[in-house]
C-alpha cells in the first residue's frame, strides 16, 4: 500500500534535526511520494536542496505564497518566473500560491495580482497549481472561472470550504487537498468528504502544521498520512487501500502530465 503526500514543507526549520529520519519514517509508513510547495526566495534553496537529496521521493514546486506577498512581490515573482524558465530545474506545480485574507488585508490587491500572474505562468508552462485560500475561496474560484482556460488544473490545498464550493472546484477540474483537519471532531470537512467522490480528493499533511488525531498538538510529518487516509476511508465506507490507491492515482495524473513528461525528455 503506497500513499502520496501532496503538500509537505519538509524543508522547514522544524525538520532541521531529523529531516532524513522523517523521510525514512514516511517511507516506512508507505508514503513514498512527497510534494514540496514553495514559499518565497528565502526558502527556495532549502526546498531545492531537500528535493536534490531525495530524488524520486521529494518533488519540488515553485511559486510565491500569498502571505509572502509584500512590497517586493514583483521581484519575488520575477524569481519564480526565472526558476520556471530554467531548464536545469524540473518543477511539478506552481505553488503554493493563492489568496490569504485571514490575517491581514494590507496587500489584498497585490495578492490578487500575484495570484493572477502565477495562474498565467502555470498555463504557459502547462503545470498544475496548488492553491492556498483563507477567507478567499469564492474569490479564487471566480478568478479561475473567469479565465475559462482548460489548461488550469490543480489542488485547493487544505480545503476548508463548503460542499457547494467543493463541487464548483471539482467542476473547474481541481482536486481537494484533504489533511489532518478531517480527523478533528465536528470538522465541517467530514461532511464535504462524505459527499465528494474520492476521484476529486488527494491527501496532504501540510507538515509541520495541522497534524491529524492522534498527533494533534505535535509537529506534523508525512508519516501521518495513513491516519488521514483512515479517516477518509471511515467517512466514505471504503477500505484504506482504496483511498490510498485512488488518491495516489489522482496525484500521479495531476503532477505527471503526459505532455510534461514528453517535454522533459525531448
Amino acid at each position: 500500500m503506497h500513499f502520496t503526500d501532496t503538500h509537505t514543507h519538509l524543508y522547514a526549520s522544524e525538520f532541521d534535526s531529523d529531516r532524513d529520519e522523517a523521510i525514512a519514517r514516511a517511507l516506512a509508513a508507505g508514503v513514498s511520494a512527497l510534494y514540496l510547495p514553495a514559499i518565497d526566495s528565502a526558502h527556495h534553496d532549502r526546498m531545492l536542496e531537500t528535493a536534490a537529496r531525495h530524488p524520486g521521493i521529494c518533488f519540488p514546486m515553485m511559486g510565491l505564497h500569498p502571505t509572502s506577498v509584500k512590497e517586493n512581490y514583483r521581484e519575488e515573482l520575477a524569481i519564480v518566473e526565472q526558476y520556471l524558465a530554467d531548464p536545469a530545474f524540473s518543477f511539478f506545480a506552481v505553488g503554493e500560491i493563492g489568496i490569504d485574507l485571514y490575517w491581514d488585508k494590507t496587500y489584498e490587491s497585490a495578492q490578487l495580482s500575484a495570484f493572477s500572474f502565477q495562474l498565467d505562468l502555470a498555463a504557459r508552462h502547462d503545470l498544475p497549481v496548488v492553491i492556498h485560500t483563507r477567507n478567499s475561496m469564492d474569490i479564487a474560484l471566480d478568478l479561475i472561472a473567469a479565465r475559462n482556460d482548460s489548461r488550469l488544473r490543480g489542488i485547493f490545498h487544505c480545503f476548508s470550504g463548503n460542499l457547494q464550493q467543493a463541487e464548483r472546484a471539482a467542476g473547474l477540474g481541481f482536486l481537494l487537498g484533504i489533511g489532518g483537519v478531517v480527523t478533528y471532531k465536528n470538522s465541517g470537512l467530514q461532511a464535504v468528504v462524505e459527499q465528494m467522490p474520492v476521484a476529486h480528493l488527494v491527501l496532504e499533511t501540510d507538515a509541520p502544521w495541522l497534524p491529524p488525531v492522534p498527533h494533534r498538538g505535535k509537529r506534523n510529518e508525512p508519516a501521518y498520512i495513513p491516519f488521514i487516509a483512515g479517516k477518509v476511508a471511515e467517512i466514505k465506507g471504503i477500505t484504506v487501500e482504496d483511498v490510498a490507491r485512488e488518491t495516489r492515482e489522482n496525484a500521479r495524473r495531476l503532477f505527471h502530465h503526459p505532455l510534461r513528461a514528453k517535454q522533459r525528455t525531448s
